[in-house]
């Protein structure tokens, strides 16, 4: 009972969802192609599928606020609302002992075979994770800790180690999160105006309802805990920055999201408060846990028809992207705030890390060796590599990804690549198939912080607590254009690569959820969090890791997408810094019969006010044409038009962008359906280049 305790949980039930069937027949005769049949005592202690009764004891809503995920809505005693403190419990649970290198077994996750189906079946359902496929989980799991780790743990662990994190003291959550989003200042008096991108009131003006309620929240908590800390110092009040509501005062019209069809997803209007008004409307927010639940299914999810055009990652220039991680953070934060979640991110532990090489290494220093021999590698050379051998090899092969390679070879294969990949001296003609797919799981495990970061690894199981599909796929479009860059890159390629396996599912029997499943525990358990747990937190970090994996790639092609209700602001501050920066150069230029209030449309070209636009090519030999703004004018039209007329362009089509440059954005390349009229009204001071898609 007391190691229950200290997790903060008590298990005092089980319901079992399968039944114990005899075994004759379920493998047509074959006995063997069925795995032995345990005792019935061993069976029901083995199984990882059903429902617990839980008991929140008193420390548990301590744990979960000490280490940095809790639910201000209350335990529901359900399994998916306990997997945010999976990752925290390895080394929360016993702060004193030092981290495992290796996961806790069980020794019989994959002899279930009393089950409603043989386990030499495979199942093709998208819609829910079910037990056979949950096997594979298990399966998995006792196939990283046979194969030791690899590099950078067991054998060679001695060059990667991670110290015990130390515990966030009070406050220490709040004042991160206000730093990471620009507003440093409102916190400390000191920082000058240049100290940061912005002025932070600019950034404040442009925030939703919803929005400045997260950033008004963490002031407020970061306030008290300083005035109990130091009484006497003063602090700005947080009344002076966020004017409240007044009784009669209504809040901002919003698009009544009620009237939409479930698979439509409204990007216009912020997602935190869509959230809200669904919550208010509803009454109500629970998450269920079956695993077969209905709200379990995948809906075809498409985006509402902008005009403006779509805008995917990589489209921005660097300085606003800098403002769009600043949005998308406190979007991120109201969104859960709406739903009564505290999602606090962790603090990476210091690691020592192997310093060359491909595994065990940081993921910035692989790719600091790549772009050293292949400028502009966005994606590790490796892992392009171990997944070109897995579909030059077929991706028909039945089980790819589930069935592991040999662990000795495995092993062998990378210390060799370690040491010759660079060189290339590495024979990759001996390399089987499941072999490169064992080397892909490991160098995505084997990173010494994990692909989703330490900081967002408990936000991305947290989604799962969200009550409904649309509002859990909006908390994954912001937690990915959180990630950094090269996660953010590597993630992408390893997304695409699954989707493509999936395609092949009626040869290679890998639906959507069996990659799902066996993929998650390489993504999602890393060394740092590999201590001791329960079964009831591994059950529930199963079930949802799993659901978290299949809707990365279920819908990646929304996910690396930019909302245009962050866009919309990000155009908001640029316009507002605009201004000030006009006024402030009229005023020192003192020049005549300008004033501080002259529109900034005055460098609107005269061909634009005719309605025309001029797009410059200034890379190639016709500089600039002139082209006449139609309704059903699109970018696309715009770069075909250019191309016939310069037959000495050899740049393929694919390969240019139409950019918007200026006025109230920085520089953006044009989705080809962008209807050139309508962004032109959006954004009438903008100039119109065409040149080399930098993605």
């Amino acid at each position: 009972m007391s190691r229950h305790q200290s997790q903060g949980v008590v298990l005092t039930g089980y319901q079992s969802n399968a039944e114990l069937l005899p075994q004759t027949g379920l493998c047509g005769g074959s006995t063997s192609s069925c795995p032995p049949v345990p005792d019935r005592e061993s069976d029901v202690l083995s199984r990882k599928t059903g429902q617990y009764s839980l008991q929140q004891n008193q420390n548990a809503q301590h744990e979960e606020d000490k280490y940095g995920l809790s639910s201000a809505t209350g335990g529901t005693g359900t399994s998916s609302t306990d997997s945010s403190l999976l990752l925290n419990s390895s080394s929360a649970a016993h702060p004193g002992s030092q981290p495992s290198t290796s996961l806790k077994p069980y020794s019989s996750h994959s002899l279930n075979s009393r089950r409603k189906q043989p386990t030499c079946q495979r199942s093709f359902s998208q819609d829910s994770l079910d037990e056979l496929e949950m096997d594979d989980y298990w399966k998995e799991i006792e196939n990283i800790k046979s194969s030791g780790g690899g590099p950078g743990r067991g054998g060679d662990g001695e060059s990667q180690e991670e110290e015990q994190q130390k515990i966030p003291e009070e406050g220490e959550h709040e004042e991160a999160w206000l730093t990471e989003a620009g507003l440093a200042r409102l916190f400390d008096d000191s920082l000058a105006a240049d100290d940061q991108e912005e002025d932070s009131a600019v950034f404040l003006s442009t925030l939703t309802r919803t929005q400045a309620a997260a950033v008004q929240r963490r002031v407020s908590s970061y306030q008290q805990t300083l005035q109990r800390q130091r009484k006497r110092q003063h602090f700005p009040d947080v009344r002076d920055i966020f004017r409240p509501l007044e009784k009669d005062e209504e809040p901002p019209n919003l698009k009544d999201t009620t009237a939409e069809t479930e698979t439509e997803l409204n990007v216009e209007v912020a997602f935190s408060e869509q959230a809200l008004s669904y919550r208010d409307n509803n009454q109500r927010l629970k998450v269920t846990s079956s695993l077969n639940s209905t709200d379990d299914k995948l809906p075809n999810f498409k985006l509402l028809r902008d005009k403006t055009g779509q805008t995917k990652v990589g489209d921005l220039s660097p300085l606003d992207m800098r403002k769009v991680h600043r949005l998308v953070l406190v979007e991120m934060t109201a969104l859960f705030d709406t739903a009564g979640i505290d999602v606090k991110a962790n603090k990476p532990g210091r690691v020592k890390s192997k310093e060359s090489g491909v595994f065990a290494v940081p993921l910035t220093t692989v790719l600091d060796q790549d772009q050293r021999r292949a400028p502009g590698t966005r994606v590790p050379l490796i892992l392009q590599k171990l997944i070109s051998h897995v579909e030059e090899e077929g991706l028909d092969t039945e089980g790819l990804l589930r069935i592991p390679g040999s662990t000795t070879r495995v092993k062998l294969l990378c210390e060799e690549l370690d040491s010759s990949f660079y060189d290339g001296t590495f024979q990759w003609k001996r390399v089987k198939q499941h072999d490169a797919a064992s080397l892909l799981k490991q160098f995505i495990r084997d990173l010494p912080h994990p692909l989703l970061t330490v900081e967002y690894i408990n936000a991305f199981i947290a989604v799962n607590k969200l009550p409904t599909k649309k509002q859990q796929l909006h908390a994954m479009n912001l937690l990915v254009l959180l990630l950094p860059e090269a996660n953010r890159d590597t993630l992408k390629a390893l997304v695409e690569f699954f989707q493509r396996v999936i395609d092949q599912q009626a040869k290679n029997k890998m639906s959507l959820n069996n990659v799902s499943v066996v993929m998650a525990p390489s993504i999602f358990i890393f060394k740092g969090f590999r201590s001791k747990v329960t079964e009831q937190q591994e059950l529930s970090m199963a079930t949802g890791t799993a659901s978290i994996v299949r809707l990365l790639i279920r819908y990646q092609n929304l996910l690396w997408t930019i909302p245009k209700f962050i866009l919309t602001q990000v155009r908001q501050q640029n316009m507002v810094n605009q201004r000030k920066l006009y006024k402030e150069r009229a005023v020192l230029k003192l020049l005549k019969k300008i004033t501080i209030d002259r529109p900034v449309d005055k460098t609107i070209p005269e061909e634009s006010a005719q309605g025309f636009i001029r797009v410059q090519a200034p890379q190639f030999s016709k500089i600039s044409m002139v082209i006449q703004l139609t309704e059903d004018l699109q970018a696309a039209d715009v770069l075909t038009r250019f191309l016939s007329q310069d037959s000495s362009v050899s740049v393929k089509k694919d390969d240019l962008c139409l950019y918007e440059s200026g006025g109230n954005i920085k520089e953006r390349c044009l989705d080809g359906e962008t209807y050139m009229k309508d962004l032109f009204q959006l954004n009438p001071a903008a100039e119109w280049v065409i040149k080399t898609a930098q993605r």
